[in-house]
């Protein structure tokens, strides 16, 4: 720049600047009987072509004096850019990976940081279902280093026949609505404008349908090659309804599967059928206490039931209030039913159709917060003609960020079982065995898994690119 400067300040430019003053010195009155060497000569060429003249000095200095300022400017207007973005609030979005990539495009005035610890402010999104099958998003805000203390919940409910784009834009406004807060503590505090759009009055609604919500849900599958082929069908319709002081929930579902196999010595078609039918009415107590009623019907050739029915009466006691149940949870509770059941072979305790007695106690404990989620529920239960006809099972899922960068998932079922009533007599073939026909003698069964996830380099993560998609699945092959 310094040479460009240079060039047309010592050369082309002060040509022009003389060729200038000349031409301006020309218009003043002069004795033309005074004769100077070249000095017609100057004149008669700055007649010629004083306007190009003039504009190309103009054009010169603009060049010279202007383009420098304007260099510099932008490069100050970028340089203030970007420490006002250093100086935004850092956040950290605990939430489904679906939407983040939205959520940084439409709030792009936050820095987003990978390790909830770097972060001002730590997001937390968590879901549960609504009574119309919708969901309700309790956004919390949880401050930290310099905005420790400052928190804040706001809850953000969708539709069932909400649009995916519907949703997104109703978290987004919401998430926008909860950082108002942290930024007017910041130099962003002076590009902020409150507006507010009026509504009307809440007024009482008459709902035609008494607050229910009705699903039906069918689904079928086909597949088929040259030795085998496999068909199944699947149905269900449910009813719900779901008031602060009630909890109704109606479920009937089908389900039929069969397979045929050819073999040299002839085919083989095995299936199974299975027909369920269950229903919870609660009563909400206070914050604490509920009580409810559990319905069961159901048959299944795969546990040897031609029918049976159930009925529970239940307690539930949480020590926290429900209020708080999208953040922790700590439920106990009990139940006492009794089961009228008949089977389709003659059973290991020779039966074919018996009244039981049972009861069971579960403890159920929840919590999410900023360094994870823990999830983990015990439950036992037994008959009570033979305590020994017993079941405990324990579910655990754990979800910690150990270290900056690092995350640990586990999870893990146990269930020690003696309580296996319905068993055939008859031994299972080995076509019941291998194709999981029947079930099957077995005094306990687990399952576990681990996970460990590791990320490290820049804190940031502001900038969404998804050219090309995102680099996995389908669009990415070696």
């Amino acid at each position: 720049m310094k040479i460009f400067t240079h060039f047309f300040s010592k050369s082309i430019l002060s040509d022009y600047i003389n060729k200038f003053l000349l031409y301006i010195d020309s218009k003043k009155p002069h004795n033309f009987s005074m004769k100077k060497p070249g000095y017609m000569k100057r004149i008669s060429f700055l007649k010629s072509a004083p306007p190009c003249n003039i504009f190309c000095l103009l054009f010169m200095v603009l060049i010279v004096y202007f383009v420098p300022v304007s260099f510099s400017y932008a490069q100050e207007n970028k340089n203030e850019n970007s420490l006002m973005q250093e100086l935004a609030v850092r956040v950290f979005l605990d939430i489904s990976r679906r939407y983040q990539e939205h959520i940084i495009r439409e709030i792009p005035y936050v820095n987003y940081v990978r390790d909830r610890k770097l972060a001002q402010v730590h997001i937390l999104v968590t879901t549960q279902r609504t009574g119309s099958r919708g969901t309700e998003y309790t956004i919390t805000f949880i401050g930290q280093q310099n905005f420790t203390a400052v928190n804040d919940t706001l809850i953000y409910v969708s539709n069932q026949m909400d649009t995916e784009e519907t949703i997104r834009s109703g978290i987004v406004e919401t998430l926008k609505l909860g950082l108002v807060r942290y930024m007017s503590k910041t130099p962003q505090a002076d590009y902020l404008y409150i507006t507010y759009r009026k509504r009307a009055e809440p007024t009482e609604v008459i709902d035609k349908w008494d607050y229910w919500v009705f699903n039906v849900d069918t689904n079928s599958r086909l597949y088929g090659e040259e030795q085998r082929k496999s068909v199944s069908f699947r149905g269900s319709l449910s009813a719900d309804r779901v008031t602060p002081d009630w909890k109704m929930s109606f479920n009937v579902s089908a389900d039929y599967n069969r397979r045929d196999y050819e073999k040299d010595e002839g085919s083989i078609s095995v299936y199974t059928r299975s027909q369920d039918l269950r229903l919870l009415v609660v009563k909400s107590l206070s914050e604490h206490w509920s009580t409810g009623l559990y319905g069961n019907a159901q048959s299944s050739i795969y546990r040897n039931i031609k029918y049976s029915s159930n009925i529970a009466p239940a307690i539930e006691y949480n020590v926290f209030p429900y209020s708080e149940s999208t953040r922790r949870e700590f439920r106990f509770l009990y139940k006492a039913g009794y089961t009228n059941i008949r089977y389709n072979e003659v059973t290991i305790f020779n039966k074919l159709h018996e009244h039981l007695f049972d009861e069971r106690l579960s403890a159920t404990y929840e919590v999410k917060e900023e360094w994870g989620s823990i999830m983990s529920t015990l439950e036992g239960s037994h008959f009570f003609h033979n305590f020994s006809k017993n079941r405990v099972e324990l579910n655990c899922n754990i979800d910690l960020r150990l270290l900056e960068g690092l995350s640990l998932d586990l999870f893990g079922s146990v269930s020690m079982i003696h309580d296996q009533l319905s068993l055939p007599k008859t031994d299972a073939s080995e076509e019941d065995i291998l194709l999981r026909q029947r079930e099957l003698s077995t005094q306990y069964d687990y399952f576990t898994s681990i996970g460990l996830r590791y990320t490290f380099g820049s804190i940031y993560s502001n900038v969404v690119n998804s050219r090309f998609g995102s680099g996995r699945g389908r669009g990415f092959r070696r």
